[in-house]
């Protein structure tokens, strides 16, 4: 590690965000993961001044008076909000430096989906953070990574990651991406669709956060051994008033259905256009789950079953995309050196 940093002069202040539309983690070189917070700013309507960042936001979503908002500013994986996710990005940075005037490389997670502009706003937003110079890299390789997956070998791994706004597959051999989908379904879908059937089936209303309770506590993606219930409280649509009602996870399972069966279409789509060989390869090693949204329970069983191959969990689900861009921080020149080439080739192919 010291050769590196020496040969390239990056120095211990450099970092990985993983800055997801739930959460965001920062991972420091020679500290690891430093900081996770909620995705969440809460901001002042009138004068755009920050009133708070992460947890502390997070508390009032739904809570707010009409002089203050609680916004997510990141939307499907993409920055949806450019100035709040800057102001956020800032106020990670100097939590983690506490100091004004520290300006860090940074690598940057971004889904396998995202456009040229989508990736270049991220960029902009680390950069007007106070970052020196920001590298995206694909979230599908650092989860890979962030495994422990031999991404530079001649053979086939296959991750699903499932964030809170997309769910990235991908088949990964020899240092890069070989097939792979993105597709803006995950953890905020999931909600949704708990919200919707509370709304339709029993005219309940209830918040974003009540049904992410519900989705970790009694969610599956498969029929579970035993049928349990939660309670959840929310205003009735008849009446106007405070009701509290019980939740089967036979119910809740059949809500997240529709994003569930969306995830799975877009893993058996990536094996159809996996390379036989490769193919092979993920037959024996597996499709390994990463991210929040892998930990809905059944996730890992019902793609077993529907995929007729093994499916298991990372080790840490939700640190594995932290992790692994804080290990790409190795390979900064590497990655540099591979953005720069794929932009030249974009360049000659349209001089051709």
């Amino acid at each position: 590690m010291g050769f590196f940093s020496n040969l390239f002069g990056f120095g211990g202040r450099d970092m990985a965000v993983d800055l997801g539309t739930a959460n965001t983690l920062v991972y420091v070189r020679g500290r690891g993961i430093v900081l996770s917070e909620p995705s969440v700013v809460a901001v002042d309507a009138r004068t755009g001044e920050v009133h708070a960042v992460g947890v502390e936001a997070k508390r009032m979503l739904g809570r707010t008076p009409g002089t203050i908002q609680a916004i997510r500013p990141l939307k499907d994986g993409v920055i949806a909000d450019f100035d709040v996710t800057e102001e956020m990005l800032r106020h990670f940075i100097q939590r983690v430096h506490q100091n004004r005037f520290a300006h860090p490389r940074v690598v940057v997670c971004v889904p396998s989906g995202v456009t040229g502009v989508e990736k270049r706003a991220v960029e902009e937003a680390c950069l007007s953070a106070g970052a020196r110079q920001a590298y995206p890299i694909e979230e599908p390789m650092a989860a890979a990574i962030g495994a422990g997956l031999p991404v530079a070998d001649p053979t086939g791994s296959m991750v699903l990651d499932i964030g809170g706004g997309t769910s990235e597959v991908a088949v990964i051999s020899l240092g890069g991406i070989v097939v792979s989908a993105s597709i803006r379904v995950g953890g905020d879908e999931m909600d949704d669709a708990i919200v919707s059937h509370c709304k339709h089936q029993h005219k309940l209303l209830i918040g974003q956060q009540t049904a992410e309770e519900v989705k970790l506590e009694i969610g599956s993606g498969a029929d579970m051994p035993e049928t349990v219930t939660a309670e959840i409280r929310g205003r009735d649509m008849v009446t106007g008033l405070p009701k509290t009602l019980s939740l089967s996870s036979d119910e809740v399972r059949i809500a997240l259905e529709e994003p569930v069966s969306q995830i799975v279409a877009a893993v058996k789509d990536t094996l159809d256009r996996t390379p036989p060989e490769l193919a092979g390869d993920i037959m024996d090693r597996g499709i390994t789950l990463a991210s929040g949204g892998a930990l809905l329970q059944g996730m890992d069983e019902r793609l077993r079953n529907e995929c007729q191959m093994p499916c298991h969990l990372t080790e840490s689900p939700l640190t594995c995309v932290a992790v692994g861009s804080g290990r790409s921080l190795e390979e900064f020149e590497a990655i540099h050196r591979m953005n720069r080439s794929r932009s030249n080739r974009r360049r000659r192919g349209r001089l051709n």
